[in-house]
């Protein structure tokens, strides 16, 4: 059981660390930069289309992703992990086959939300990757249509060519 409270207290700091993280991101986005009293040489920059986007429509951290990064991460590693110590314990131990009830629900407990996530995770992904093969078909097809009009084109003017020549010669 020693084992299941290191894991449990290397899992609390590991959610603790990735909350500190999040909150750095989260202030030095929200602080402005201090300049300080230095006096710097500017070079006028080009002004680029999404500094003047809304603050909405800019990327940024989410309540969504601070979801993710603090309850959902950790609820997922801790389930997969506790249940790998159960099932790697109980190869080894007969007390914990004894006691596999009380492990099994606690694995279920945990495992309904997080299977949740992962289904949502999964889900996700899947939009994300029919969106970049819908992007690709259109992409495809104007590029045939491209080749397909170049092509038209192409032969329209040798068509032209061909006529004007022609005229040319039956003008001599």
């Amino acid at each position: 059981m020693l084992l299941l409270e290191v894991i449990a207290s290397v899992s609390a700091i590991a959610g603790m660390a990735i909350v500190v993280l999040m909150l750095y991101a989260v202030v030095k986005r929200v602080l402005p930069k201090s300049k300080g009293n230095k006096v710097k040489k500017t070079i006028p920059k080009k002004e680029r289309r999404t500094e003047n986007m809304s603050k909405e429509a800019r990327e940024g951290v989410t309540f969504n992703d601070i979801f993710m990064f603090m309850i959902a991460v950790p609820l997922v590693l801790l389930w997969v992990g506790f249940a790998g110590f159960v099932i790697h314990t109980g190869l080894n131990n007969s007390a914990v086959l004894e006691n596999i009830e009380a492990y099994t629900t606690l694995i279920a407990i945990l495992g309904g939300p997080a299977l949740l996530i992962i289904k949502d995770a999964l889900d996700v992904w899947k939009q994300e990757q029919a969106e970049k093969t819908a992007f690709y078909k259109v992409k495809a097809q104007a590029v045939i249509d491209y080749n397909d009009a170049s092509q038209k084109q192409s032969q329209m003017i040798e068509t032209k060519a061909q006529e004007q020549e022609h005229k040319m010669e039956t003008k001599k």
